[in-house]
C-alpha cells in the first residue's frame, strides 16, 4: 500500500513539474484557434475593420480627408471628370468630388452593420424553427420542413428585389415597421437567410434529441422547454458559432448586390455596392472608383470566410493539431 501511494505522490509531482494542467473547453478552443496563423490572421483583420467602422468620423477628421457627402467641384479636372488619388484625397474622388476614402470608410459601417444585425435575425429566428422542427417531429416538423422548401423554392435575389422594391415605396411596409433603406435590406437578407440555419438546427436536433442525457433529463421530469433551452441549446453553440461566421460574408455580398442593383442603402449614404455601380460607367478613366471599395469588399468577405474555417477546426475535438 505504501509504495502504491509513493508511486502516486511521485506521478502528482512529475505532472507539476511538466506543466500538465486541466483545460477548459474555451481554453482547447483558443489553443487549437492560436496555432492557425491564417485564422488569426484574418481575425485580426476583422479587428480593425470593425475599430476603423466605429472610428470613421475620427479617422475621416485626423486624417485631414472630406466628410464622406462632402461634394466640391474643384478636385473635378477642366472636363469635369474626377482626379485620381492626391495628397487632399487619398482614394481620388468620385463624379460628384466626394473623398473616395472618407466613403469607403463609411461603406464600412454599413456593410458590417448590416451584415451583424441581419445574421443576428436570421440566427435566431433559424435556431428556434429548426429546434421546434426537430424535437417535435411529427406534423410540427412537417409543417415548418414545407415552409423552409417553399421558400428555398423561391430565386432568392429576385425575392430579396421584390421585397426590397416593395418596401422601398411610400412608407415601407407592415404599417411603416420596415422602411425604405437600412431597415429594408436588413429585413430582407434576415427574410430569406434564415431557412438555411434551420435546416441546419433540425437535423441536428433530430439527432441529439435521441441521446442518453435528454432521455436521462426527460425520466426526472424535466419539462420539453428545459430539455430544448437547458440540454440541447448547448450542444448547438458550436456549430451556430461556425454558420454564424461563415453566413457574415454572405450578408455582406448580399447587402453590397441589393446596392449595386439599386434597392440597397440609399444615397448619398455610401455602400461598397453603390459605389461599384457607379463606378461600372467611369472605369476605363477612373479606375480607383472601382478598385478600392472593391478590395474592401473582397478583404472583407476573405477574412469572414477564413475566421469561419479556422472556427470549424478549432471547435471540431476530432482535428488533430501539432503542438
Amino acid at each position: 500500500m505504501t509504495s502504491t501511494i509513493d508511486l502516486a505522490r511521485e506521478s502528482s509531482s512529475e505532472a507539476e513539474v511538466s506543466g500538465i494542467a486541466a483545460r477548459t473547453p474555451l481554453e482547447l478552443f483558443w489553443r487549437r484557434l492560436k496555432q492557425d496563423r491564417v485564422a488569426m490572421a484574418a481575425l485580426v483583420f476583422i479587428l480593425l475593420l470593425v475599430a476603423v467602422a466605429v472610428l470613421a468620423p475620427l479617422l475621416v477628421k485626423l486624417t485631414g480627408q472630406r466628410p464622406p457627402n462632402d461634394q466640391s467641384t474643384k478636385f473635378l479636372d477642366e472636363f469635369g471628370t474626377p482626379t485620381g488619388p492626391t495628397s487632399e484625397n487619398w482614394f481620388g474622388v468620385d463624379p460628384l468630388g466626394r473623398s473616395v476614402f472618407s466613403r469607403v470608410l463609411y461603406g464600412a459601417r454599413v456593410s458590417l452593420e448590416v451584415a451583424i444585425i441581419a445574421t443576428a435575425a436570421s440566427v435566431a429566428v433559424g435556431v428556434v424553427v429548426g429546434m421546434t422542427a426537430g424535437f417535435f417531429r411529427g406534423f410540427v416538423d412537417t409543417v415548418l420542413s414545407r415552409l423552409i422548401d417553399v421558400l428555398l423554392a423561391f430565386p432568392i435575389l429576385l425575392l430579396a428585389l421584390g421585397l426590397a422594391a416593395a418596401c422601398s415605396l411610400g412608407n415601407g411596409c407592415l404599417g411603416g415597421l420596415i422602411k425604405p433603406g437600412l431597415t429594408v435590406v436588413i429585413f430582407v437578407i434576415a427574410f430569406v437567410n434564415w431557412t438555411y440555419i434551420a435546416r441546419i438546427i433540425r437535423g441536428q436536433v433530430l439527432s441529439l434529441r435521441e441521446k442518453e442525457f435528454v432521455e436521462a433529463a426527460r425520466s426526472l421530469g424535466a419539462s420539453n422547454g428545459r430539455i430544448i433551452f437547458r440540454e440541447i441549446l448547448p450542444n448547438l453553440v458550436a456549430p451556430i458559432i461556425v454558420y454564424s461566421t461563415l453566413v457574415i460574408p454572405q450578408n455582406i455580398l448580399f447587402e453590397a448586390a441589393l446596392s449595386f442593383l439599386g434597392v440597397g442603402v440609399q444615397p448619398p449614404n455610401p455602400s461598397w455596392g453603390a459605389m461599384l455601380a457607379d463606378a461600372t460607367e467611369i472605369f476605363d478613366t477612373a479606375w480607383w472608383y472601382m478598385v478600392f471599395p472593391g478590395v474592401a469588399l473582397l478583404l472583407t468577405v476573405l477574412a469572414f470566410n477564413l475566421l469561419g474555417d479556422g472556427l470549424q477546426d478549432a471547435l471540431n475535438p476530432r482535428v488533430e493539431r501539432s503542438t
